[in-house]
């Protein structure tokens, strides 16, 4: 195993013929980054949107379960024919991947506030703009944060196969290893996956406990009783 990690060490160094190490991690980084960055831009606002909306709302948190169920290859396969080849066709793949829990989360946090707690924002004389702003977006973000991590992860440990499609990154090295049947060239890009989605899992659940309140941090549901949540509250309109 040693002797491996020397290799993997040695390769790191000089990987030529293949991209540099440092190239690779950028272009990894960044795919995850935007890729996470768009799916919140996307996910997030529809969410709100929806979240208000009891038929609209159960539609959609069904269809995105639905997508969930969906293998990773489909979202790479599909966007290839109308995208090329490259960074942009990866992105959105990604991007495609991650909006399900950040959705889901973003709904079933909107949809679990309690209905008392907006109804004492009204009699207050607060406008429902208001509410959204000062009441219930705040209450949302610890659940709309555990979605982001789950999506971050998702999308750093699915970036790798990016590079059937073009995308670059850690699956040069991965599928490149494999195909040479080299184990150093494939552990130069499975051991930084692994490392990058620990960091990321990290350092979204140290946001994520930021972003929830004090009294609030024993009762918060985990990214994956979210979206059960919202499935259990999908019969209780938002009030608007």
């Amino acid at each position: 195993m040693f002797e491996l990690l020397g290799q993997m060490w040695q390769f790191i160094q000089n990987p030529a013929p293949e991209p540099s190490f440092i190239s690779e991690t950028v272009i990894y980084l960044q795919l995850c980054i935007v890729s996470t960055l768009l799916a919140i831009v996307v996910a997030l606002p529809l969410g709100i949107l929806v979240a208000q909306r009891q038929i609209s709302a159960f539609l959609l948190t069904n269809f995105t379960g639905l997508m969930r169920a969906v293998p990773t290859l489909v979202f790479f396969a599909l966007a290839y024919p109308y995208l090329g080849l490259g960074f942009k066709p990866a992105v959105i793949a990604l991007t495609v991947i991650g909006i399900p829990p950040i959705l889901l989360n973003t709904i079933a946090g909107l949809r679990g506030i309690d209905a008392a707690t907006v109804d004492a924002a009204r009699g207050m004389g607060m406008t429902s703009l208001q509410v959204l702003w000062r009441i219930q977006i705040p209450l949302t973000l610890p659940v709309v944060a555990a979605g982001v991590r789950t999506a971050a992860v998702q999308i750093v440990a699915t970036a790798p196969l990016a590079a059937l499609i073009g995308g670059a990154g850690y699956g040069d090295y991965i599928i490149g290893g494999l195909g040479l049947i080299n184990i150093p060239i494939v552990l130069a890009g499975v051991i930084p996956v692994a490392l990058l989605a620990l960091l990321f899992e990290v350092a979204l659940a140290g946001v994520q406990r930021l972003l929830t309140p004090a009294g609030l941090r024993v009762s918060q549901p985990s990214a994956e009783e979210a979206p059960t949540q919202a499935a259990a509250s999908s019969d209780q309109p938002l009030a608007a």
